[in-house]
């Protein structure tokens, strides 16, 4: 049975983990950007302080995620294993309960992400060359709410 909680900057370690399992999965092409460390500087010195995180567990294993802030998805991550089984859908839900909108950034490459957020009511409002983001990857931005 999995379960749903708050995840504290305690967490840090197990979310980086989920992170770059989950993007080195679907964006293989993009992985080895930040080293582990990297990862995880971020994930607790920035992600934690500026989002609300919720985590899928089975067990006390982290096996998913999500980050946001007012009005925008800035994470979301299932570990490969545990994908298309509705995780991804019950992070969501946790956002969707106490935002009216919301938006995010996914990769224009990332099919499965760009079809999970479609399917569950997110709409393309924007597309660039990925000029404005770290990797040069060309992005979509998504819209869901009022």
């Amino acid at each position: 049975m999995t379960s749903i909680r708050r995840l504290t900057p305690a967490d840090a370690p197990d979310i980086a983990r989920v992170h770059r399992a989950s993007f080195d999965d679907r964006l293989p092409w993009l992985s080895g950007i930040h080293t582990p460390d990297e990862d995880l500087a971020y994930f607790r010195d920035t992600v934690c302080a500026t989002c609300v995180l919720w985590g899928a567990f089975e067990g006390q294993t982290l096996v998913g995620f999500i980050a946001f802030r007012d009005g925008w998805i800035d994470h979301l991550f299932v570990a490969p294993d545990k994908q298309m089984m509705g995780l991804g859908t019950r992070l969501l839900d946790q956002a969707k309960a106490v935002q009216q909108r919301l938006r995010l950034w996914t990769f224009q490459r990332n099919d499965g992400a760009r079809n999970f957020y479609e399917r569950n009511g997110f709409i393309q409002i924007d597309i660039t060359d990925g000029s404005g983001n770290e990797e040069r990857e060309p992005d979509v931005l998504y819209e869901w709410g009022e």
